[in-house]
């Protein structure tokens, strides 16, 4: 599709909401290559031969630690240059190191295309969010970024379905291969058909072209420099904790206590995801709508969906009748989602033109360092701990969850916090 332009120099609204549909859909497959993994834990696990503290090491702290610490070169170069073509080289390294996991012999081979993955996932959402945010006008922001961020729930539920049949129907080596590859495809066509939107016009800015970009520090301390964005993205962080563990390691608790295999979680996973996909979009459309009358139901939303989440999910986890369990389950999935949106458009909002992919990755930086590093290993270590010091054998997992929701308290009491000083933040 071509784009056509306003005398303004903005793209014509058919072209907006075609440029944003392909970025849902990169982000989509961001998460199926991402997110399949969990889906994948128990054959992997016995296949090579590893405890829960490896396969926690896999997939937290190994990807984490290359997806957050690229993310900040990944952003200056979106900030410096063209934000699509960086976006096409990251999806096709992602796609086929994706794709690559399904070659590996050992242990050591799989954590080396997994760590192939997160570089290449470290150029996705920066400069798509500054894309995004330089084709929607501040009022409209939370919405389109929450439009975009059901990338994630939708990702996730066709990397559970896919990853979860393809792993029963063949073995979990085919299901890498499988999503992996198409990936390349779509970088051909993020390259050739996405075209950069004029910085600023949104906002009504006139953009220097010739000016570079604030130094990385600069971007940091005046984010940092704002106590509402301080506690907002630590609330987004231990929040990210408990979700990355959990979405991990949930087919594997379901698996060892009530004794669902891949196939059946993963399909019930794929029709979660669309509770996902519902607080997802509620989130930024909620947040718009509020934040119009008081900017800090942007973070009192999320505060609030995550505190009301905590006792559902206890119960998902304790009951001992799974598909009870399991129809409750979508009640955490949509408050759980509430806080994307809302943190990526006020993000975007606390910071100038060309500032905008470096704050989207400092953000990164901070909730997945802490959420996806720090997550799944927390609860492979605490499975362990549990199974070794007590006779839950098999239900160590699902209390190992239990204990995580702690973070989840934590986050609500951060987002709360944050809302004292956002209207004084976002008027400096």
């Amino acid at each position: 599709m071509q784009p056509t332009t306003r005398s303004d120099g903005a793209f014509s609204p058919a072209y907006r909401w075609y440029a944003l549909s392909l970025l849902v859909v990169v982000y989509v497959f961001n998460f199926i290559d991402r997110s399949i993994l969990g889906i994948l834990v128990e054959p992997i696990k016995q296949d090579l031969g590893v405890n829960d503290t490896m396969m926690g090491f896999l997939g937290g702290i190994a990807f984490a630690t290359f997806y957050t610490f690229l993310g900040i070169p990944i952003a200056r170069l979106a900030d410096s240059g063209s934000r699509r073509n960086v976006l096409a080289v990251c999806l096709a390294i992602w796609s086929g190191a994706t794709a690559l996991c399904g070659f590996a012999a050992n242990f050591f081979q799989l954590l080396m295309a997994r760590i192939g993955v997160a570089v290449g996932e470290a150029g996705g959402s920066p400069p798509s969010h500054s894309m995004i945010s330089d084709m929607f006008p501040a009022d409209k922001r939370a919405t389109a970024l929450a439009i975009y961020a059901l990338g994630i729930p939708i990702g996730t539920m066709l990397g559970n379905l896919g990853g979860g049949w393809i792993n029963e129907a063949f073995d979990w080596r085919t299901a890498f291969m499988v999503v992996g590859l198409p990936g390349v495809v779509l970088a051909l066509i993020v390259r050739f058909t996405l075209k950069e939107p004029p910085r600023g016009v949104a906002d009504g800015v006139q953009f220097d072209a010739s000016a570079p970009p604030p130094p990385v520090a600069d971007v940091f301390r005046h984010l940092w420099s704002k106590r509402s964005f301080r506690f907002m993205s630590l609330g987004a962080a231990l929040h990210a904790f408990v979700g990355y563990g959990v979405g991990y390691w949930i087919p594997a608790m379901f698996n060892r206590s009530h004794g669902i295999g891949t196939g059946e979680m993963g399909m019930a996973l794929f029709y979660l995801g669309f509770a996902s996909i519902a607080g997802t979009f509620l989130g930024g459309y909620l947040g718009d709508k509020l934040g119009v009358r008081d900017a800090r139901w942007y973070v009192w939303l999320p505060g609030l969906a995550t505190i009301v989440s905590v006792p559902f999910s206890v119960f998902v986890y304790t009951w001992d009748a799974p598909y009870v369990a399991l129809w409750v389950l979508s009640v955490p999935y949509v408050l759980g989602a509430y806080y994307l949106g809302p943190t990526f458009a006020l993000t975007q909002g606390m910071v100038g033109l060309r500032m905008r992919a470096m704050a989207s990755s400092i953000l990164l930086f901070v909730l997945n360092i802490i959420g996806l590093g720090l997550g799944p290993q927390f609860t492979g270590i605490a499975s362990d701990v549990l199974n070794a010091s007590t006779d839950l054998g098999s239900d160590s997992l699902r209390w190992a969850l239990v204990v995580s929701l702690v973070f989840n308290v934590l986050s609500a009491l951060f987002y709360l916090i944050a809302a004292k000083t956002l209207r004084e933040d976002l008027k400096r």
